[in-house]
């Protein structure tokens, strides 16, 4: 009797492992990731609560907090090229437009980096207001500079490429030569893996991963890189003769939006900024229902959503005047998202009292830049300008 309660339990035991190890191997998929995300996306998510945002942070003296959330984001963009203003400018090739007159010029924009540029300056006395121009990522690398301004002096090939991807996305009208014509002096470099400052092997977009992973092996951030010379450049731009130091702006489509305004949070010559298409908030383009972030390494600093969310880094640019325009039908950033980060963003402005500041709409438009969102720049730029 005595064995056969034994046996009993011993069957039960063994059952009751064998359950478990079902259950067990039920639980485990198989795989940790899916459409590029962990699995455990939401657990993520729900960790980040923005604590340096304004409203959440500690801080409560706005200036101080603009300051502390600047030191934040700096700190996770990682070391900087080291920076000069020995920048040895010479002009390359100019030409006479209507209205202004267009440069090609070469300065050192780094310690590490000398660059080519178009430059264009009105006709007429100066100094002028001012715009750095920050070019689209788009997949499309041949160019950068060149998406901005009507490029001169260049191979055919170059020419046509730019010509083309001026229609394909800013309705055939350069975003430059437009503000140049109305009273702007507008500058615009290559970003690096763009245009002149590709690989020496060859366009290959795959490359992206690569080029990351071997700054931050080194201790750098490739995406921040672009974010320093951009105000690298604001300073170069300040430095000109033309341009009147307290009337400069900056504008940019696509990554060019998200470049402009880490330029107008980051830098104090910047006075204010047009973004066209790049606003939105981690919790919508992180999600099972709107799929990834799409600019990938291009506009990444490590550990930073630990303690802001991209409206937050953009509110640092408060009380400046700031101009965020999307469209309803665009792909790459879902209105409830962008809808969310210009709540957010308000609620920074308004705090301060300066919502009359900011403006922020979404047309009945894809992802695009064409004249009338050029137009509504320049309204706003003027205004401001």
């Amino acid at each position: 009797m005595l064995l056969k309660r034994m046996l009993k339990k011993i069957f039960l035991c063994m059952l009751g492992l064998v359950t478990s190890v079902t259950a067990l191997s039920q639980s485990v998929k198989g795989y940790e990731l899916e459409r590029e995300m962990p699995v455990f996306l939401d657990e993520l998510k729900k960790e980040l609560t923005y604590p340096m945002a304004w409203g959440n942070s500690p801080i409560k003296e706005f200036d101080e907090w603009r300051t502390q959330a600047r030191a934040t984001v700096l700190d996770a963009m990682l070391a900087p090229p080291p920076y000069t203003a020995d920048y040895k400018t010479e002009v390359l090739a100019e030409e006479q437009r209507n209205g202004y007159r267009a440069r090609k010029i070469q300065f050192n924009l780094s310690g590490y980096s000398r660059v080519n540029a178009y430059m264009l300056v009105p006709d007429g006395e100066g100094p002028f207001p001012a715009v750095v121009l920050l070019h689209d990522h788009g997949g499309h690398y041949s160019i950068g500079k060149e998406k901005m301004i009507r490029p001169f002096g260049v191979e055919s090939a170059v020419l046509e490429d730019a010509d083309a991807w001026a229609k394909q996305c800013y309705g055939g009208q350069y975003v430059g030569d437009y503000l140049a014509a109305h009273g702007y002096v507008v500058i615009s470099i290559d970003a690096i893996f763009w245009g002149e400052r590709g690989r020496k092997e060859g366009i290959d977009g795959e490359k992206h991963m690569w080029i990351a992973g071997h700054f931050q092996m080194l201790g750098r951030c490739w995406s921040a890189f672009m974010n320093y010379e951009d105000v690298y450049t604001t300073d170069f731009l300040a430095s000109q003769p033309e341009v009147d130091v307290n009337r400069i702006g900056c504008m940019g489509f696509s990554m060019g939006a998200y470049r402009t305004w880490m330029l107008a949070a980051l830098s104090d010559k910047i006075k204010a900024g047009a973004a066209v298409c790049w606003m939105v908030t981690t919790d919508c383009q992180f999600s099972w229902k709107y799929g990834r972030e799409n600019g990938g390494f291009a506009n990444t600093l490590p550990g930073l959503r630990r303690y802001l969310d991209y409206p937050h880094i953009a509110s640092i640019a408060c009380p400046k005047p700031m101009f965020f325009l999307n469209g309803r039908f665009d792909k790459l950033f879902p209105p409830e998202g962008v809808n969310d980060a210009f709540s957010i963003m308000h609620n920074v402005w308004k705090s301060q009292n300066a919502d009359d500041r900011l403006k922020t709409e979404i047309w009945e438009m894809p992802h695009d830049c064409g004249p009338k969102v050029q137009e509504a720049v320049l309204q706003f730029l003027d205004r401001w300008l």
